[in-house]
């Protein structure tokens, strides 16, 4: 699954136009593009005249991912106070609106030192730090909270696209993951009240220090999926970041905080699992692929 095209380019003399139009006091401020994902264009402000801390710009780089930069500046706020004791978010600092060609809203958020956790397990830090984020996230949402059709949704209506991802491209291991799925899609789904969800809670999403332990969770980020609904989503995690001692690890602290979970969510959440990597395993990008690998081989080996 090749990474969408970018439908406006982004660069750094963009990115300073907009800020001396609309931030001016940050206009002097050095630019860096750092990362272009499937969504959004990452532009880290490294120092300026004044003194500040480091900050980013977060920038659509696609019309489908206007309206999610829009749910992060709406709610994170929220879901920063909810998660505050346990690891930072990228609330917006500033937000900036459609100018000089550029047709969305943008942000300007705090910069997280570190490294995404990406291609090597989470060790045990990353997984009781993580437990700690989704037990302080996972509290009953507003009515009002960001839909997301295909995150959190009760598992069995993401069958179409499953099976046929698994039938016509190149997963591993797609006959295995298939029965998998099937399990899964069977279970009884969430009955519990919606809740607030990350939706998108891969390796890639989680900074950690980038010392020689690398084990210390230093910020979750990309929230452009946040909705509310089954916690499983987030959950599945477990397979997709951690190797089996950590992910044990994980599930119990999760498991022992959250006494709301159903008997079905972990089920759930393995399908949610065989979802996401399945995904993964077909993108460009090689790193995303050594994930679902992983990942893959947990969901079908533990």
């Amino acid at each position: 699954m090749p990474t969408p095209r970018a439908e406006v380019h982004v660069d750094g003399a963009l990115v300073r136009a907009l800020l001396a139009d609309q931030h001016p006091d940050l206009a002097d401020r050095t630019v860096t593009v750092v990362a272009e994902g499937w969504d959004n264009v990452l532009v880290r402000l490294g120092p300026g005249s004044a003194p500040g801390p480091d900050l980013a710009v977060r920038l659509p780089r696609r019309d489908a991912a206007a309206s999610l930069v829009e749910h992060e500046q709406r709610w994170l706020s929220e879901i920063g106070r909810l998660v505050a004791d346990v690891v930072p978010v990228p609330t917006p600092v500033r937000t900036g609106r459609p100018a000089l060609g550029f047709p969305w809203a943008w942000s300007v958020v705090p910069w997280f030192p570190g490294a995404a956790v990406g291609v090597r397990p989470g060790g045990p830090e990353v997984a009781a730090a993580l437990a700690a984020f989704v037990a302080a996230l996972h509290v009953p949402a507003p009515a009002d909270a960001p839909v997301n059709p295909v995150r959190a949704v009760p598992l069995h209506t993401r069958t179409e696209a499953v099976t046929e991802r698994l039938a016509t491209q190149p997963v591993p291991r797609a006959v295995e993951l298939a029965a998998a799925w099937r399990t899964a899609a069977d279970l009884p789904g969430w009955d519990g009240p919606p809740v607030w969800v990350h939706g998108d809670l891969h390796p890639f999403n989680l900074v950690a220090d980038d010392g020689p332990t690398a084990d210390r969770l230093t910020a979750v980020v990309d929230f452009g999926d946040v909705t509310a609904g089954d916690p499983a989503v987030d959950l599945a995690t477990a397979w997709l970041t951690f190797d089996r001692e950590a992910r044990a690890d994980f599930r119990r602290r999760v498991t022992e905080r959250d006494g709301s979970l159903d008997p079905h969510t972990w089920g759930r959440a393995r399908g949610w699992a065989v979802s996401i990597a399945s995904a993964l395993a077909i993108s460009d990008e090689p790193a995303f692929r050594a994930v679902a690998r992983r990942a893959i081989d947990a969901v079908l080996d533990d």
